[in-house]
């Protein structure tokens, strides 16, 4: 009973940008171009918003919505900044949890 009160719990922002990345990574090796649009208008868009990263939210929606892309590889590319971002912000969120719990273990 003590080891299962002892596994950390990931945080709902941390599962979500988990499987966020999962999908783009994989929009992105299928060149799926309409997937990857969608999940970064709607689906990083609100994950950033949620998390507090107004900026990594504006990019996002910039992304989709400014000017044409003048060409495949250019939106390409953009997406791909997006995801490192987004594997920053990932870091961010996994340090943020563990000084999280190791408050919490100091409290126990």
């Amino acid at each position: 009973m003590l080891h299962c009160n002892m596994i950390a719990h990931p945080h709902p922002l941390q599962l979500g940008l988990e499987d966020l990345l999962g999908d783009l990574h994989h929009a992105r090796r299928s060149l799926d171009l309409g997937r990857l649009a969608w999940l970064a208008y709607c689906e990083v868009r609100r994950w950033a918003r949620t998390a507090g990263e107004q900026a990594l939210a504006e990019h996002s929606s910039a992304l989709v919505t400014q000017a044409p892309h003048a060409s495949r590889e250019k939106f390409l590319a953009e997406v791909d900044e997006l995801i490192v971002e987004l594997e920053q912000a990932h870091s961010r969120v996994l340090t943020a949890a563990a000084a999280a719990d190791a408050a919490d273990a100091l409290q126990d």
